[in-house]
């Protein structure tokens, strides 16, 4: 087993590595998001407009579907319209048609509309960039981490639900790996990887595996070879839309926290790796001043952190740091860290013996 295609499907970016275990040889690819993408081929369409596919990440298109409501129809189908929100009223409430999986089949073939597809992975573009890489789109195990809330139960907050599911996976294993599921067997609760996981699926592979993207960030960061050696250090990984952070000691979680990207300053960062390490985070206290979350095992105190890494697109954000800051590259490439994650998550899961990550 030595064929590994690995996606980090990100707000921003779509990071893409190709890895040969036998031989460490990898080969990548830093691409526009279909993110992004879905939300630009949207505002192209001038006539009414049938959506479909699968649940994947929204960004902005929910905004530019409600202003092309406006002046043509908008029709979605079930499964796409989770993309948009788990509030069917709500897109409903803007405009937007909503009908079952079937019948947007038989809109599709009325050629009434023009047809945007929602997916994470999209096939054919994936298949043009591994051919760029020399190699055929055939593999042992296909990887994929995207951020994935959840759909949470009717009164509870999204964030919380999320929140809950990293804590309960880490205090039975408090590794990132932990959260690392087989394609086949995604909870039902996590919408968008069970998405990513049956398109995955498809592909001509033999496995697939899906993880949230924050904890597939965290391993990554973990493999940086500065870290090597150290006990107790802190990771960060600095994205475009979210940002994590992680404590490590002996190789668990000691804690994490995450945050809105563009909710941060240096002073901020700073004072929250400082409290993670502490263990003086509150979950509830984090989300009050417009976090994302946190999740505190156990403390070691920030004067025991030997090496904070900071990985990630937006990185340059602690470039002037205090604090003793290094920038990560696991596997030499900075935007390789979910990646990365990805890979020693599967290395970890199935027990293989790769080359080092350098």
């Amino acid at each position: 087993m030595s064929r590994f295609l690995l996606l980090d499907v990100g707000a921003g970016t779509l990071d893409i590595l190709f890895y040969d275990g036998c031989t460490g040889l990898n080969y990548k690819a830093v691409v526009r998001s279909p993110v992004l993408c879905a939300p630009e081929r949207a505002q192209d369409i001038a006539g009414d407009l049938l959506v479909t596919g699968v649940e994947m990440g929204g960004g902005s298109l929910l905004d530019v579907l409600s202003k092309h409501a406006r002046k043509a129809r908008v029709v979605v189908s079930a499964s796409a319209a989770m993309t948009l929100g788990h509030n069917p009223e709500r897109l409903r409430s803007a405009g937007i048609s909503i009908v079952d999986d079937l019948e947007a089949e038989k809109f599709a073939q009325s050629g009434e509309f023009e047809n945007l597809t929602l997916s994470d992975l999209p096939r054919e573009r994936l298949e043009s960039i591994v051919s760029g890489f020399g190699v055929p789109f055939d593999f042992d195990v296909v990887g994929v981490c995207a951020q994935d809330h959840g759909v949470a139960p009717q009164g509870k907050s999204h964030l919380d639900f999320r929140h809950e599911i990293m804590k309960s996976g880490l205090e039975q294993k408090p590794s990132p790996e932990t959260l690392l599921y087989d394609g086949k067997n995604v909870p039902a609760y996590l919408n968008r990887l069970t998405s990513a996981a049956a398109t995955a699926l498809t592909f001509p592979c033999r496995e697939v595996y899906v993880m949230d993207s924050g904890m597939a960030a965290i391993l990554g960061a973990c493999q940086d070879f500065q870290l090597r050696g150290k006990k107790r250090f802190i990771v960060l990984d600095i994205a475009t839309s979210h940002t994590v952070c992680a404590a490590i000691e002996e190789g668990e979680i000691a804690g994490l926290v995450e945050y809105h990207t563009r909710d941060l300053t240096l002073e901020k960062l700073e004072s929250l790796l400082v409290d993670l390490a502490e263990g003086r985070l509150d979950h509830q206290r984090v989300l009050a001043e417009g976090g994302h979350g946190a999740y505190v095992r156990r403390s070691f105190g920030f004067s025991a952190v030997e090496l904070i890494v900071a990985t990630g697109p937006k990185r340059r954000l602690v470039e002037n740091s205090r604090l003793p800051m290094v920038y990560g590259a696991p596997l030499g490439d900075n935007m390789m860290t979910g990646t990365t994650g990805l890979l020693e998550a599967i290395r970890r899961r199935k027990g293989l013996d790769f080359p080092l990550y350098l």
